[in-house]
């Protein structure tokens, strides 16, 4: 089955259900790993609305994407617990290093609740605390930095 299809039958599958919009997109990304410009004509096409509104909430949220995902994620928590034990500058050194990686994708958020063992954050979906330069490099190995 190609994209489109695949992508069609997601959003047939959700589109009878109220507010089907986000479940969708979250499927379609699960499935494919980005949503693309196709990927929206299709969605909307099926729910009978706007390119633009699909564009819009695909654009809106940032945890859509619309290319494929990098090999590894790095979120660091730039909370006020976190910050106070270096997050910060943990942050700024940590986007320096990857800033010409196309297979890490460095971004902040605000607040993992691990408040205890900042500086915290996640290194593809795992939770870390006591980040430091050294070991976010360790547990992201094989990354062109």
């Amino acid at each position: 089955m190609d994209r489109v299809t695949s992508v069609r039958a997601i959003a047939t599958r959700y589109a009878a259900r109220r507010g089907p919009l986000l479940p969708i997109l979250h499927a379609v990304q699960s499935e494919h790993g980005s949503i693309t410009r196709p990927d929206v004509v299709a969605i909307a096409d099926v729910l009978n609305i706007s390119i633009a509104d699909v564009h819009g909430v695909v654009s809106f949220y940032s945890d859509f994407r619309s290319t494929p995902p990098p090999a590894h994620t790095i979120e660091v928590c730039r909370a006020e617990a976190c910050q106070s034990v270096g997050g910060q500058a943990l942050h700024d050194e940590i986007v320096a290093r990857f800033a010409d990686s196309s297979d890490v994708q460095v971004r902040e958020v605000f607040c993992l609740g691990n408040c205890a063992l900042g500086p915290s954050g996640t290194i593809d979906g795992r939770l870390c605390g006591r980040l430091s330069t050294d070991r976010i490099a360790a547990l992201t190995k094989g990354s062109s930095a």
